[in-house]
């Protein structure tokens, strides 16, 4: 006599959003978009309860020490929330994935095929500080006809408790089920470890986090993951670069918000352009706080700089500090980035159009800019909508993730008796 396997809370959730994802995927757009809209004001109506919950997290953080930029990135404000909802209502303006009928033809006996765009159906998203992600996932999952796995860090538990209590709520007001939206409440390892593995129920998994989690899921998972990368972002000033424009472009990328994915942490100048505009570079350092690890050239020009190390060319700081590399050529600029870059976002500034093109085509990255700040790499700022996260690898989906990166295809073939 066969004993039956007991199921884990865990398992029961998994199964129980495969089970909603069905349904999903066949609502029609507007009952998609209308669910969106209901989320939204539902979740600006009950700022406050969020708000609460999160007040728990940071206080939880300072206890423990963390770090501010650990904090920003966890901390809430009604503004914030305001924009989440916002997020929500851009995503429902966005032309719906599913659906599309991307190429069809005729074979010579009769046999009608097309290649139609579908949802993936079960993902899994598995994210540290950021309980943004909870509502910016949510709906582009929703909206691309998929149910989602919530599996956020404890640092955020309260808070992205309290954002998918409230998701449930707007959800009861809808066609979608509230099952096609779980959150893995448990802080036990074991249950992320358990998603790892689920491949007959979860369809992909997501990490959004740091370079540890990261490499968990890519190493552990036997579910396929679209890996989302370290930011370690590089602008190099070439001897061409326009100083006002170098300088702001700078600027924005490294102290606009720090601790974030796109922020620049590695700035490759060209010895003779720092050689020229050594003090506008050193009076917007001071200006902006902005600490330098350099090597032994950029410590002869810029007063109280840090000697860097081999950990500095490496380092995403998601903080002020910023370290700084000279070099006599564009060439020895792309091979810094080639050894520690993590293919994210990586910016030249020039006014030579061969420098740029060479630059652009020779890095390899999932975005590259010419003249222009790296904090562009993000689904709202390209126009996506919201993003589930900026994918580092090259097979599926690549750069920021919006809509389209959450479905798959489907060949569909139609008839009339044909035989092989």
């Amino acid at each position: 006599m066969s004993v039956a396997k007991k199921i884990t809370n865990v398992e029961a959730q998994v199964i129980a959003a495969k089970k909603a994802a069905k349904r999903v995927g066949l609502l029609s757009t507007e009952e998609k978009n209308e669910a969106l809209h209901i989320l939204a004001d539902t979740l600006e109506k009950n700022y406050q309860v969020i708000l609460a919950a999160n007040e728990k997290d940071l206080l939880a953080g300072r206890e423990k020490g963390y770090e501010e930029a650990y904090l920003d990135r966890l901390a809430l404000s009604k503004e914030r929330i305001v924009d989440f909802a916002e997020g929500l209502r851009q995503v429902a303006k966005l032309e719906d994935p599913t659906g599309e009928i991307l190429s069809s033809w005729t074979l010579e006996n009769g046999l009608l095929v097309e290649k139609v765009t579908v949802p993936l159906g079960v993902i899994g998203m598995i994210y540290e500080a950021r309980p943004n992600v909870t509502v910016d996932a949510t709906g582009l999952a929703l909206k691309s006809g998929n149910a989602i796995i919530l599996k956020g860090g404890s640092s955020a538990l309260s808070s992205n408790k309290a954002i998918v209590q409230v998701m449930h709520e707007a959800l009861n007001e809808t066609k979608i089920p509230k099952e096609a939206v779980q959150f893995i409440a448990s802080t036990d390892r074991v249950a992320t470890q358990q998603l790892f593995t689920m491949k007959e129920h979860i369809d992909v998994l997501i990490p959004r986090g740091g370079a540890s989690l990261i490499s968990a899921v890519v190493n552990n998972a036997t579910v396929p993951v679209l890996e989302t990368g370290v930011g370690n972002c590089h602008l190099y000033i070439d001897v061409e670069a326009d100083v006002e424009k170098a300088l702001n472009i700078l600027v924005n990328a490294k102290t606009d918000r720090p601790a974030v994915c796109n922020a620049l942490e590695t700035v490759i100048i060209h010895k003779e352009w720092l050689e020229k505009n050594s003090e506008a570079l050193i009076t917007a350092f001071k200006e902006h706080g902005i600490s330098i690890h350099g090597d032994e050239a950029a410590l002869s020009y810029i007063p109280n700089a840090t000697l860097a190390n081999e950990e500095d060319w490496a380092n995403e700081y998601l903080s002020l500090n910023l370290a700084v590399k000279t070099v006599d050529h564009v060439d020895e600029a792309i091979e810094h980035i080639e050894t520690y870059g993590t293919k994210h976002s990586e910016a030249i500034v020039t006014e030579n159009k061969a420098t740029a093109k060479k630059f652009m085509s020779l890095v390899d990255a999932s975005a590259l800019y010419h003249n222009a700040s790296t904090r562009f790499t993000d689904g709202g700022a390209l126009g996506f909508g919201a993003e589930i996260g900026i994918s580092t690898q090259k097979l599926h989906a690549r750069g920021p993730m919006g809509l389209p990166a959450l479905t798959t295809i489907k060949y569909m073939m139609s008839g009339n008796g044909q035989t092989r």
